[in-house]
């Protein structure tokens, strides 16, 4: 089981991704008293609109800047339409975005987060960061509304590259776990890798999904700070933190967080 903590990538919504050196690495400390294993900490982005804080770009030269604590991961996430709705060919824009390869980066996982239909062409992704040595991992957008045939075919569609993971969000909040269930199900029909989800509490359901989708063998599950994300948010760490403690048999401490 992996525990992402994506609070300064998610919860940017709420202050423009303009979170203080000091508060961040208050923030990492409690992350490694939790037992959290990744640490998004923000997205990566060449789009500067607006007055964005550091946790909106999360470039290498920022990461560097931070004192990251042994036994933590570090990810950023990028929207597929920095992909897919550029002019520029997608590995240019991926080498612009990407100009280290992983083993001269700060950045251990890279994770796109992705609508039905950008989902094909952002694949070829997947290979160009894997050459670099980076994990990547899809987070798919708004699949609760879709078919069975719909989803076996998104799963087939990424069994052709090597990612490390692949996420779905419940785009809407509006999933209950049996719901939760049906749709790891129809994935798992033709995806064997590991399977990630990424909740919403619109229902107050959101550690309820999660708790379910590991029940059903997902291995990567996402939480933030207080649950703090775009509308009702996420399923929250303080929560989250506690259940996978107790099925790790290992203790969290919860004081710093």
């Amino acid at each position: 089981m992996k525990i992402i903590d994506c609070t300064l990538r998610d919860g940017g919504y709420y202050n423009a991704w303009d979170f203080s050196t000091d508060l961040i690495h208050q923030y990492l400390d409690a992350m490694v008293a939790v037992g959290v294993d990744v640490v998004e900490l923000g997205f990566r982005t060449l789009k500067n609109q607006g007055f964005l804080g550091p946790c909106a770009f999360t470039t290498d030269e920022f990461i560097r800047s931070l004192t990251i604590p042994t036994g933590l991961t570090v990810g950023v996430m990028v929207n597929g339409n920095e992909l897919v709705g550029s002019e520029a060919p997608l590995e240019e824009v991926l080498d612009r975005l990407f100009p280290n390869v992983a083993a001269s980066s700060p950045v251990d996982v890279v994770r796109f987060a992705c609508h039905i239909h950008e989902f094909e062409k952002a694949l070829p992704a997947v290979n160009w960061l894997k050459e670099r040595g980076y994990q990547v991992g899809f987070n798919l957008m708004q699949v609760s509304d879709r078919t069975q045939d719909e989803v076996r075919a998104l799963a087939r569609l990424a069994r052709s590259y090597p990612m490390d993971v692949l996420y779905f969000a419940d785009s809407m909040g509006s999933m209950n776990p049996d719901q939760a269930t049906q749709i790891i199900r129809w994935f798992r029909s033709e995806w064997k890798g590991a399977m990630g989800i990424h909740t919403h509490d619109n229902l107050g359901l959101a550690l309820s999904n999660t708790l379910r989708a590991l029940d059903e063998g997902v291995t990567w599950v996402d939480s933030t700070v207080t649950g703090m994300g775009r509308g009702p948010g996420n399923a929250r760490t303080e929560e989250l933190a506690i259940e996978i403690a107790e099925r790790r048999g290992k203790p969290a401490n919860m004081v710093p967080l």
